[in-house]
């Protein structure tokens, strides 16, 4: 898998920062009191975790996970990569949107941990999502 230039999201930098640091420690495993305590405080508003989660989770499919390499972008195995994922980010975004709370989020972050290993690359994802964001989107002072 590789990680592709991302288009603008519709989530503010510090949102994205957030997601990336709860599919991190989800990630993880939550071994010591800290990560217990971080991951607790994050399930502490589980509807909007979820939600938050949903939409990191359509951002991360659809402008940063791909298996088709870019020579291969117009080839007929491109566009159905295309189409799958457009599918599952919606399906998750979706599911998020309805209201599951904690254990949604847990589940959603999941999924996108198991989509980034499949490129073993959890750690270099997030960071692309971190970097990319700080660089294009600015915080107003």
């Amino acid at each position: 898998m590789e990680t592709t230039a991302p288009k603008v999201s519709q989530l503010a930098p510090e949102q994205i920062a957030r997601a990336a640091d709860y599919v991190e420690l989800v990630w993880r495993g939550q071994g010591s009191e800290q990560d217990k305590a971080a991951l607790a405080a994050f399930h502490s508003d589980g509807s909007e975790l979820a939600r938050l989660i949903g939409e990191f989770g359509e951002l991360l499919l659809t402008d940063y996970i791909t298996a088709v390499p870019d020579e291969h972008a117009d080839c007929e195995s491109a566009y159905a990569l295309r189409q799958m994922v457009t599918v599952a980010s919606r399906y998750l975004k979706r599911w998020c949107l309805a209201g599951g709370g904690a254990q949604t989020a847990w589940i959603a972050a999941g999924f996108l941990i198991e989509c980034m290993q499949e490129g073993d690359q959890v750690s270099q994802f997030l960071a692309d999502v971190r970097g990319n964001v700080a660089t294009e989107c600015p915080t107003t002072a």
